[in-house]
């Protein structure tokens, strides 16, 4: 495809150049609109400069890519609400020994999940709980940080839906997801364990200075949450922990101080009965109140004590402690009727405990049947969104509220984001450039496979992922299509690699990694600014020998 008009290619690299400067820095001080805004102007400018027709505006929009995104978006959503993340959270310091155990366990975990819930999803709910840990534990907060972004990145290239870059490739290339599995999941495992080992050396020093030195504690401590750590509840916005008063450490009660535990004890059991019990730690939240509700009747029942004698009565009133108060209740007090309604109360805590137990089971039972028809080869985008609409379903609620949670500000990006790059395929540039480059990019020779290696790696940090793999794909495809068959896929799945990786290179190379320096910094208790210098002497030794490995594993698929 030769060069456009002369006005059509400068208005075009005009468009692509404010999409572009909006995309990588979306707080630029003359116009701070964000990405998205970024997006939408940049696909304005499109047509307004006639670069593309509306028509082909709409047509560039990948409906398929949009649909896979919002299923995958969904099902994220009720996998959180299923507390899948709070599991793998404890299961990061679950038995684990020392800050160098738990840094590989950080890298792991984060690169499975990553695989399976985006690399975004996993950073975004992740973050605060590892900070805490890294934090409780007087651990230096940066190997961590580090280890959980680089590690995502790393691990969300081992499946189609690990990334938005990968959606685009599998649904272009046509390649099924067990295709992809298999073609980059050796390179992922190689490559986050290399990235872990860099970890450890990069941080050996920091990593040795045990927690309590000062009071003298023996090698090797056990690094164990602690209790707010544990009761963290994944969710970006919000963090709830769990806690009770105990009311056997209360002595002594007046009587007025009764009738108001008593009010409120009755007030919370009437919002007990109509709320809706979603997780586990409202269930123990529920029952710890039930058991405060039962003292505080306790104590009501025997505040007055009437004292008899001959033929008058008198009332005297006095205070007991709350184990002499139980011991006049069992000796004096006849069957309460109140404890039935206790009873039944304790019974609805339990059958609502078993809707939840009964509800979680459904969430990962559909999540595993998605996974499994997306490895037989079904569409991945209907697949996704039928796993949606049917966790949607059996939620037996209102849509609205978790509907709410998808980024509706992602998918409006993509569609702008399509559209100037199609405007801008349409100019000329990107397929002349190309042409110059690829007699010696070809991937029949180490050489040409490690020059288009360093092009996607550049052009991943400069236009960002998603922007490169729509510039490149088609023709990267095509020139390794001319070799044969088999080359093509490769190219596709070497695309798909060094473009995800490429993300590690800067703190701005990834989305991932500013969700994790925004999440650290903005963290209530446990704030940490990871710096842009500080990930780039880290991201560059790591990005660039991760690539080298996993490019010899990948092309030898």
């Amino acid at each position: 495809m030769a060069l456009a008009g002369t006005s059509k290619v400068v208005l075009g690299c005009v468009a692509f150049g404010i999409f572009w400067v909006l995309a990588v820095f979306p707080t630029v001080p003359f116009m701070p609109v964000g990405r998205t805004a970024g997006s939408l102007l940049g696909a304005m400018l499109m047509v307004l400069f006639r670069v593309i027709s509306p028509e082909d505006a709409y047509a560039a929009i990948d409906l398929p890519i949009i649909g896979l995104l919002f299923g995958t978006m969904v099902v994220s959503i009720f996998l959180e609400r299923a507390d899948m993340f709070k599991y793998l959270g404890n299961l990061l310091s679950w038995k684990s020994r020392g800050s160098k155990d738990l840094l590989f366990r950080v890298c792991i975990v984060s690169a499975i999940a990553s695989a399976l819930f985006t690399n975004d999803t996993c950073c975004v709910v992740l973050t605060e709980f590892i900070l805490k840990v890294a934090r409780q534990n007087n651990l230096p907060p940066q190997p961590f940080l580090l280890a959980l972004a680089t590690s995502s990145n790393i691990g969300s290239a081992a499946t189609p839906i690990g990334n938005p870059q990968n959606l685009v490739i599998a649904v272009e290339s046509g390649i099924s997801f067990g295709q992809f599995l298999l073609g980059v999941f050796p390179a992922m495992i190689v490559g986050v364990l290399t990235n872990a080992a860099i970890l450890l050396c990069y941080f050996w020093k920091y990593l040795s200075v045990e927690k309590d030195q000062e009071g003298g504690q023996p090698a090797g401590p056990e690094v164990v949450a602690d209790d707010e750590v544990t009761s963290h509840r994944f969710t970006p916005a919000r963090m709830s922990h769990v806690s009770s008063l105990n009311p056997d450490d209360m002595d002594c009660i007046s009587e007025p101080i009764i009738r108001s535990n008593s009010v409120r004890s009755t007030s919370a059991n009437e919002n007990l009965r109509s709320r809706s019990v979603n997780s586990e730690a409202d269930i123990q939240l529920a029952i710890k109140s039930l058991r405060a509700s039962s003292m505080s009747h306790e104590m009501v029942e025997v505040s007055t004590v009437t004292d008899r004698r001959d033929e008058g009565a008198s009332s005297r009133k006095f205070t007991r402690t709350a184990s002499q108060q139980r011991s006049v209740i069992i000796e004096d007090s006849p069957p309460s009727p109140a404890s039935n309604g206790e009873k039944d109360k304790e019974d609805e805590v339990a059958e609502k405990r078993w809707r939840v137990f009964v509800w979680k089971t459904a969430v990962y039972l559909i999540t595993l049947g998605m996974l499994i028809a997306l490895l037989m080869g079904l569409n991945m985008s209907w697949t996704a969104i039928t796993a949606a609409l049917v966790l949607l379903a059996l939620d037996f609620t209102d849509a609205q509220a978790c509907l709410e949670k998808v980024s509706y500000s992602l998918l409006i990006f993509f569609c702008g984001m399509f559209i100037t790059v199609d405007g801008f395929n349409k100019t000329g540039i990107p397929n002349t450039l190309w042409e110059l480059v690829e007699p010696y990019s070809r991937i029949d020779s180490a050489k040409g496979v490690a020059l288009l290696a360093v092009v996607i790696l550049i052009l991943s940090n400069v236009a960002s992922n998603v922007p490169t793999v729509l510039l490149l794909g088609t023709r990267v495809a095509a020139s390794a299509a001319a070799i044969s068959h088999d080359s093509e896929r490769k190219a596709w799945l070497i695309l798909a690699w060094v473009s995800t990786v490429a993300g590690n290179l800067t703190l701005l190379g990834s989305a991932a990694n500013l969700i994790v320096c925004e999440q650290a910094r903005r963290a209530q208790f446990f704030g940490y600014n990871l710096s842009f210098w500080s990930h780039l002497r880290f991201g560059v030794p790591s990005t660039i020998v991760v690539t080298a490995i996993g490019l010899l594993i990948v092309t030898s698929y």
